[in-house]
């Protein structure tokens, strides 16, 4: 009778223990399979807010420059242009107000200019701020971009008469006084590079760094003893490039604590070709020294002089007169151009004294003014 009842326990319990393991195993089943989880809510399509929102105004216009997203909040892809809202808003406002629409493509460089109506465009200086709203097909968005001011108001006047000229050390560029009753602004010259780029390949075993394709100068309106009014000579100039030249009148303002730009209109653009048409300077320091000879070697003069600092500089050319009672005239005594800043010149005679100067001469042919002259006269033996 004990057996049977161990009999039926063990086979209660293999029956147990296989409806365990059939649990077990449809429950590994079921995660293998992958149960799907909780629906995902749909997308709301609302692009990332733009953050890297520009401003500039020149006269009477605004220039705004942002990139626009790629994805949206849920970090879904965009497709299609997408719809964006130009606000301009009185300070402290946190609603847009609407100055225009635009539509932009995902990730683009997106640009945009405002038209600053005539009440905007006049009157003392005050701040206004632009954000850019992007919005989905429902006209929902993620909120304003960052604010970007600037001051409406009266601009200063446009720049007449910007004239250029080569100078030996740059651009001289002049322009008009600014009218009887307006403020004292800063002038901002604007320069850009027309000549096609340079080929590394043409650039030689040193290359020079590549010249930026735009940039300006801030002439500001302080006295200068060193400068006449209204000129500025732009010494940063490459010699063989093209340039155009832009000016704008810019006032600076003050407004709740923050200093921002007020700028008047652009000039016509004025272009000049930087040819460098000017011989090198005339040398400096020549000393002259005689010396009676020894050893063997006849009496000589020894001349020398400072360096020359141009990049084309090619040599030097000596002159030497005699110093009678009836000046002699300047003669050429060095066939080719001397390298260094100096020489020795050995056809001199005893009790004679001699008169020399030098000129410089660059890569061109062009030939400096002669130096001051130096003199000394040959011991007599």
């Amino acid at each position: 009778m004990q057996s049977v009842r161990n009999l039926r326990w063990r086979t209660r319990s293999t029956a147990h223990l296989a409806a365990l393991a059939t649990a077990v195993t449809s429950a590994t089943a079921l995660v293998g399979c992958g149960m799907p989880g909780a629906p995902l809510p749909p997308s709301l399509n609302l692009p990332v807010p733009v953050t890297d929102l520009s401003a500039i105004r020149t006269g009477d216009s605004v220039a705004l420059s942002w990139t626009m997203p790629t994805k949206t909040t849920d970090k879904v892809l965009l497709k299609g242009n997408i719809a964006v809202r130009i606000c301009r808003n009185q300070t402290g406002s946190t609603q847009c107000s609407v100055a225009d629409t635009a539509q932009f493509a995902p990730g683009s460089n997106a640009a945009f200019t405002d038209a600053l109506s005539p009440a905007l465009a006049a009157g003392s200086p005050r701040v206004i701020s632009y954000f850019v709203e992007l919005v989905n097909r429902k006209g929902r968005s993620a909120g304003l971009s960052n604010g970007a001011k600037i001051l409406a108001g009266q601009a200063p006047p446009a720049v007449e008469d910007l004239t250029a000229e080569m100078r030996k050390n740059g651009v001289l560029l002049h322009w008009a006084p600014a009218p009887a009753e307006s403020s004292p602004t800063a002038i901002r010259l604007v320069r850009r590079l027309l000549s096609p780029p340079i080929k590394k390949s043409d650039q030689g075993p040193m290359p020079q760094p590549a010249e930026l394709l735009e940039q300006s100068l801030i002439v500001e309106p302080t006295p200068d003893s060193d400068r006449a009014p209204n000129t500025c000579i732009d010494t940063s100039i490459h010699f063989g490039e093209t340039y155009q030249y832009r000016a704008q009148r810019v006032a600076r303002v003050t407004v709740a604590g923050s200093t921002l730009e007020l700028a008047g209109p652009l000039s016509p653009p004025l272009r000049i070709d930087a040819n460098n048409i000017f011989p090198p300077s005339a040398p400096h320091g020549l000393e002259a020294v005689a010396t009676a000879g020894q050893n063997g070697s006849g009496p000589a003069m020894d001349l020398s002089w400072l360096p020359g600092a141009e990049a084309d500089l090619a040599g030097y050319i000596v002159y030497r007169r005699e110093l009678t009672a009836a000046a002699s005239e300047w003669q050429r005594i060095t066939a080719q151009p001397v390298v260094g800043p100096g020489y020795h010149d050995p056809n001199v005679r005893p009790g004679h004294t001699y008169s020399y100067a030098v000129t410089a001469i660059d890569q061109e042919g062009r030939e400096s003014a002669r130096s001051a002259e130096a003199s000394d006269a040959v011991p007599a033996p």
